[in-house]
């Protein structure tokens, strides 16, 4: 019994670490998006062709005020980075959002109010998933024109369905337990029933699938703005970046390893974040 306790303590300390560092990066992230005007160290917009592709600060040749170097027309990589996480997050947490409301809603009504709801949700989600979402995605962009409400919506069109899906089978799990039947018998609706009893439980799923989509949009965003169908190529993306830091990586390849570094680290925190409050939900840890 005490191996068992051990092993559980362990378990929950590792989650506890991963949620905290999966945490502090997104915190910080957001800290600097926010504050954007205040710590970026220049403007990510100025161009100066004297100071291209100066290196990071620990390199010769560096520039007092240029930690992460420039690109190649001179312009600061660390205050494009810095302004593109406004972007990403904007993304992440709009169309993050959106999409959890609107295919947590459809699953959660095809799982329990099953009959006719049930055959037209998950035919509609069969017919959905049918279509490539990164080409999806770059169609439905190429249609409507690029922008940061193009973004919103093509994510929005094309991943509901995860939550759909998941959720779905979780209120049909949750519909057949005992304390379902009791609220009926109880005289409670079936909305009622859906709302106050069905809808609690699946919560922690739905919390989880959030983060996990958060940083899909993430990774969605970088690959539009990486073939340009994304906001304006002036203004700072990091998919952007990594597409101009590919044509010129063996003369300044910190153009492109930093931005990616900052996508990769980010969507990790994301999926990190994921894991580990379904781990902290899991009824045999708690």
């Amino acid at each position: 019994m005490a191996d068992l306790t051990d092993g559980r303590g362990a378990v929950k300390r590792r989650i506890g670490t991963r949620l905290w560092l999966a945490g502090g990066w997104l915190t910080l992230l957001l800290l600097a998006a926010v504050f954007a005007p205040l710590v970026a160290p220049q403007d990510p917009l100025a161009q100066d062709l004297f100071l291209t592709r100066l290196p990071p600060f620990w390199e010769e040749g560096a520039e007092a005020g240029y930690w992460l170097g420039t690109d190649s027309l001179g312009r600061d990589v660390l205050s494009r980075i810095i302004y593109g996480a406004r972007l990403a997050l904007v993304v992440a947490l709009v169309a993050g959002s959106i999409t959890c409301l609107i295919g947590s809603a459809l699953g959660l009504m095809a799982g329990f109010l099953r009959g006719w709801v049930d055959l037209v949700i998950s035919r509609l989600i069969d017919i959905w998933m049918a279509f490539p979402p990164v080409l999806f995605s770059i169609l439905l962009i190429a249609v409507i024109g690029p922008g940061l409400h193009s973004i919103i919506l093509a994510i929005v069109i094309i991943d509901w369905t995860r939550f759909a899906r998941v959720v779905r089978a979780e209120a049909m799990a949750q519909g057949a337990m005992d304390y379902v039947a009791s609220a009926q018998v109880a005289g409670r609706g079936r909305i009622g029933t859906m709302l106050r009893e069905i809808l609690p439980n699946v919560l922690p799923t739905i919390v989880v699938l959030l983060t996990l989509e958060m940083g899909i949009a993430v990774i969605v965003e970088a690959i539009l703005s990486f073939v340009n169908l994304s906001i304006s190529t002036d203004d700072p993306t990091w998919g952007g970046m990594i597409a101009e830091g590919r044509a010129s990586v063996y003369q300044a390849w910190w153009v492109l390893v930093f931005p990616l570094i900052t996508l990769f680290l980010t969507v990790l925190a994301f999926s990190q974040l994921g894991e580990g409050l379904k781990d902290r939900f899991d009824p045999v840890l708690r």
